[in-house]
This record gives structure tokens, sequence and C-alpha cells, in this order.
């Protein structure tokens, strides 16, 4: 073991011929290169999928409670269901669960002097969970709850107030229709401004007062349009939502909805780009073996006439293999490191200066996000490693092969 070894380490300090010099460093930069894209690729793709995530629980919450309907978009006002303390009361000792909110939702026309906008109006309780706004807001701020009764404070998307040309401190009327009855009004007062980056999003809600938008329903005190429920683990989504479901206390005609179920069609999106990832990381990978495959076949047929001369001093071909497989390992090793730290270099410019910028309207973000997961990148450095050994295998079996005296003669 420490001949090989110290074999190993010679052969790598050594003067290679110009063209097998060549050839290493070419094999070394593209073993750096592919293990720096494979890790830029994970990062990138998670933290992309855990900003639009983060977004859609940002407005939604992890699960969404209403009475079931056909139509689950956030297009359509919910059917409304009456209020349960008892079963709130058990949702929020739940131990997953950080906290439960109840929501509405109202159609209203927007009216400025010269301007009429109709919105979704979405009214939420006062409470922390406000502050899941405060990621979206562009200008302002968001709206405050300081009067006993209700906020006439709204959160408007910049989409409505480039189309209204109205701006935060600015008055506007919402005016509520039901039928059979006169339009209600409500002078409100734009607290600030809020994008999403989700187009659904910003081109139709507005967000306000619970307490100021229900009266405006139409329905009974008591009703609301639902719940919104944020965990202590995003992970157990799912299975919570349907240990929700499963409570003795939830009505049979109420629905349990995850952030999957409200937004399938950009979870469905997103599965599309982790389909893109594995392919890029499977092609990544094939890069860094090939190259690695060459460059030990080609340091093997250069060494032909050393590996002559060990065998005619007695060395076992085991041992000759132990000498590439372990050089090939050292060599390998150096790329993955250098290639990790090119890498995490490279994200952490990006996560500080954010100078890579992407189009909202097209990928919901304006800036490529960065999520570097520890395991992500110990597993493509373990992974590479692990990989790169087995097909090291390959080149070294032709040693077996390998003549002495031919050998020595080899030119």
């Amino acid at each position: 073991m420490k001949i090989a070894r110290f074999l190993a380490n010679r052969i790598a300090q050594s003067k290679q011929q110009s063209f097998s010099r060549f050839i290493l460093r070419l094999s070394f930069t593209a073993t750096a290169l592919s293990v720096a894209v494979m890790i830029i690729t994970l990062a990138l793709a998670t933290g992309f999928q855990n900003a639009i995530e983060n977004k859609i629980v940002g407005f939604w919450g992890h699960v969404r409670i209403q009475e079931k309907q056909a139509d689950k978009s956030v297009r359509v006002r919910e059917i409304p269901l009456q209020r349960n303390a008892a079963f709130e009361e058990r949702i929020q000792n739940h131990p997953n669960v950080k906290s439960i909110h109840p929501f509405v939702n109202q159609y209203a026309l927007l009216k400025t002097r010269s301007s009429l906008e109709g919105v979704l109006l979405k009214g939420m309780d006062a409470g922390p969970h406000w502050n899941s706004y405060q990621q979206f807001v562009k200008k302002g701020r968001l709206p405050q709850f300081k009067s006993p009764s209700f906020s006439r404070e709204i959160l408007l998307s910049t989409y409505h107030a480039n189309r209204l040309s109205i701006q935060p401190g600015d008055s506007v009327v919402l005016y509520f229709t039901q039928v059979g009855q006169a339009p209600r009004a409500r002078k409100v007062m734009i607290a600030g401004l809020y994008q999403t980056g989700i187009e659904e999003y910003d081109r139709l809600f507005a967000v306000g007062d619970l307490k100021m938008i229900a009266p405006m329903t139409g329905w009974e005190s008591d009703q609301i349009g639902g719940y919104e429920i944020y965990l202590k683990n995003p992970n157990l989504t799912a299975q919570t939502a349907h240990q929700l479901f499963e409570s003795d206390l939830f009505p049979p005609t109420w629905d349990a909805l995850t952030t999957r179920d409200v937004a399938p069609q950009l979870f469905d999106w997103l599965n599309m780009q982790v389909v893109t990832r594995n392919v890029l990381l499977a092609f990544m990978t094939i890069v860094a073996l090939v190259n690695l495959l060459t460059c030990l076949l080609v340091l093997v047929l250069e060494r032909i006439p050393m590996i002559g001369i060990l065998k005619a001093m007695g060395s076992s071909n085991q041992l000759i293999q132990q000498i590439f497989i372990r050089f090939g390992l050292l060599f390998t090793t150096g790329g993955i490191i250098v290639g990790t730290l090119l890498a995490l270099g490279l994200l952490w410019l990006q996560s500080t200066t954010s100078f890579i910028r992407l189009d909202p309207s097209a990928y919901y973000i304006d800036t490529v996000a960065v999520k570097i997961k520890l395991l992500h990148v110990l597993g493509v450095m373990g992974g590479t490693l692990v990989i790169s050994f087995l097909v090291l295998l390959l080149p070294s079996l032709l040693v077996k092969k390998i003549s002495p005296l031919r050998a020595i003669r080899f030119n």
C-alpha cells in the first residue's frame, strides 16, 4: 500500500509529456467544471422551487380549508362555511400547526376619480400572518389595524396601481354589489403596493381587513370563506392536511387543500424543471467520467515501459493497478475540490449581488434564487468520487494484459 501511494505521488509530481500533460489538464478541468455545474444546478433548482413555494405559501398558507367545490381555482369566490370554534381550537392544538386564520374573498369595484377596476378583495384578520406579505411589498407598507372596528387600509398590486395611476397614500372607493341590493361603498387608503410575480394573483387580488370585507359578502355574520393554516414543518404538509381531514370534527362538506392543490399548474411546471435538472446532472456526470476514463487510458499507455519494469522486478498486477487507481483518485479529488470551491464561490456571489436577473413575467421571480444544501454538496462530491473509482477500474485492467518484455521495448 505504501509503495503504491509513493509511486502514485511520484507520477503526479513528475513532468508529463506535452500531449499527456494536455490530456490530464483537460480532464482535470472537465471534472472540476462538471462538479461545479452539478452543485450550481442543484442549488439553483432548489432555490427556484423554494422561492415559488414560499410565494404561494405566503399568499395562501400551507393548508387551506374551504367548502368542497368543483372548481378549486383561486379565481372563484368560495362557498361560505360556518365558523366552528371547537374545530379551530382542535386545529390550533395540532402539534404541527403554527396558526390558523379565517379569510373571505369578495368581488369589488375599485374606483378612482377617472378609472374603474375590478378586484377580488381578500380579507384577513389581524395577526402575525400578515408578515408573510412583507416579501411582496414593493412600495409603502402593510395595512395597520389601529381602529377597533376595522382597518380602512388595503394592499393593492402594482398591476392595478399602474392601471389606475395611484400610489401608496392615495384614497379610493370600493363598491360592493349584491344581487337585489344597492351597491355599498367603502372609502379606503392604499397602504402599500405588492407584487408576487405570479400574474394570476397580481391581476386579481387586493388584500384588506376581514372585518371590513366580510359584512359586504351578504353572508351571515358567522360565515367565512375558509381557513388558512400555517405549519411548523412544511415537509409534513400533505400528512397534516390528511390528519385534519380525518378529524372527527371535520365536517363532511369541507375540504383540506395543500398548496399543491391550490396551484397545481405551478407545481406541475416546477416538476418539469426537476426533470430538466436531472437530465443535466446525468450529462455532466457522463462528461466527467468519460474524461477520467480517457485520462487514465492515456496515462497507462504512456507508462507501459514503467509497467514492464515493475513486472520484471516482481511487482504484482494488483500493486500496479493500485498505483494507477490511486493516481486517478488523487487527480479526481483535486478536480472535485476545485469544482466545489468554484461552485460555492459563484453561488455566494449570486446570493449577495443578484447579478443574474430574470423576467418575472416568465419565471415569477426577478432574480435567480440560491439554496445551498450541505447534503447536495456532499452528495455530488461523494457520488462523483465513488463513481469515478468504479470507472477507474476499467483502464487499470489493461495492466494484466501487458507483457513485461514487450512493455520494456514499447515506444
